[in-house]
């Protein structure tokens, strides 16, 4: 028989946490229990006898195909566990430990699964934030992730970035000067794709929202820069740092698969908020990815970034020779080393170069004449005017690219027009 009852909450004695019938699922594998719990499916009435992948190898070859079926089949259908499905958690449990360096302490830190990191980073911030309070967030950001915060009403404290990531003396600056007896910010988010290093080792004085899912398509010539998650490992200072990761960018955007790292008193609270939100990350996807990577182990996978991180880095060149062709003059940059996206500055006054604003040229002259990119505006957290514009270089050929370009030549040629 088994020793211990369900948690005392869940029948009215306590109130620790709150549970749902979904919470309670693997104490369904716990020795000897007949469970008479959830209303899963039964696989017998599954129409599927076996699934099959074909997947390419890490070195861009043939890869024997992979199947999935009888148990493991079972498990891919059915209902799972909330955090995700074990054996991957194990799996990418090992990545942090393989690439930053974390070794395994389940009582200090673990992984759950989320729909893409966006998943998990906005049920984060739910966690995080109450109503109107403060965040610090890099400036320009990731646009995707300012709604989330909108909708908590946050206050957005914008913290200055440069080519190499976050500047840590804007940074130091706003929490140096921050009003007395206001509350500090709850945390901080950034994408620290490149941040050099001596950035990063000044800036551990909040909660890090460290959105990472271009960690593996860096290109750089000098050594990857050491992550958040990492350096927290090397200060002896652990639990500040929540880190996300996707591997939409480097297997499947539409598998919608990604994850989060970071403490456990903090992961099991966020496991609370994806019971009642989503009950699980689909089961199916989870097995799919897991496969796919335990064929391949910690090396191979290195291999595939590797690889991928490649492509980007030929495209970025590409784009660049077609940026010198045709906006040499028109346009400022510094070349990205990681990702699939390259930010210029467009020069509408050569006088004054930082003065004017692209929204103009870039959302409506640069439209009509067929080309399509974003207006730096939109990735500043409050807004404001910013001569920026991001364009993104992953999906066009070479010949798009010159297309592309030579219609935002003629758009940023009308807009100077326009202010003379």
């Amino acid at each position: 028989m088994v020793q211990e009852g369900i948690p005392a909450s869940i029948n009215g004695s306590g109130s620790a946490k709150i549970f749902t019938v979904h919470s309670l699922i693997p104490l369904q594998n716990t020795p000897g229990i007949v469970s008479l719990l959830a209303g899963s499916p039964n696989p017998d009435a599954f129409p599927f006898r076996s699934l099959s992948v074909n997947p390419i190898a890490p070195d861009g070859s043939d890869q024997a195909t992979l199947t999935i079926e009888g148990s493991e089949l079972k498990a891919a259908l059915q209902y799972g566990e909330t955090p995700g499905y074990r054996p991957l958690l194990d799996w990418i449990t090992g990545l942090q430990e393989f690439s930053h360096g974390r070794k395994r302490d389940d009582n200090v830190w673990r992984v759950s699964m989320g729909s893409g990191s966006q998943d998990v980073i906005f049920k984060t911030a739910m966690t995080i934030l109450n109503r109107g309070d403060s965040i610090l967030i890099e400036s320009p950001v990731y646009a995707g992730i300012l709604p989330i915060f909108n909708s908590l009403m946050s206050e957005k404290i914008e913290v200055e970035t440069d080519a190499h990531g976050i500047c840590s003396a804007s940074l130091r600056n706003i929490l140096e000067n921050w009003p007395a007896g206001k509350p500090k910010p709850k945390a901080l988010y950034t994408v620290p794709a490149s941040a050099v290093n001596d950035v990063k080792a000044r800036i551990y004085s909040d909660r890090i929202i460290s959105d990472d899912p271009y960690y593996y398509l860096y290109y750089g010539k000098a050594a990857r820069p050491p992550s958040y998650f990492s350096l927290e490992e090397q200060t002896g200072e652990v639990g500040r740092v929540l880190r996300f990761d996707s591997f939409s960018k480097i297997l499947s955007g539409g598998m919608r698969i990604g994850c989060i790292s970071g403490p456990t008193r903090f992961l099991n609270v966020l496991d609370q908020f994806s019971e009642f939100a989503s009950i699980q990350v689909p089961q199916l996807t989870q097995v799919i990815v897991f496969k796919l990577l335990d064929s391949w182990g910690y090396k191979a996978f290195i291999e595939h970034t590797n690889r991928a991180a490649a492509l980007y880095r030929d495209r970025r060149d590409m784009f660049e020779e077609a940026m010198r062709e045709h906006l040499t003059g028109l346009a400022e940059w510094t070349p990205p080393e990681a990702g699939m996206f390259l930010w210029f500055k467009i020069i509408l006054n050569p006088k004054s170069p930082s003065e004017a604003d692209s929204e103009k040229a870039i959302r409506t002259i640069a439209f009509k004449k067929g080309v399509l990119a974003l207006p730096g505006t939109i990735f500043l957290p409050n807004g404001g005017k910013t001569p920026y514009a991001r364009a993104s270089f992953s999906l066009l050929s070479k010949e798009q690219m010159h297309v592309a370009l030579s219609r935002l030549r003629e758009a940023i040629l009308e807009a100077r027009e326009s202010l003379q």
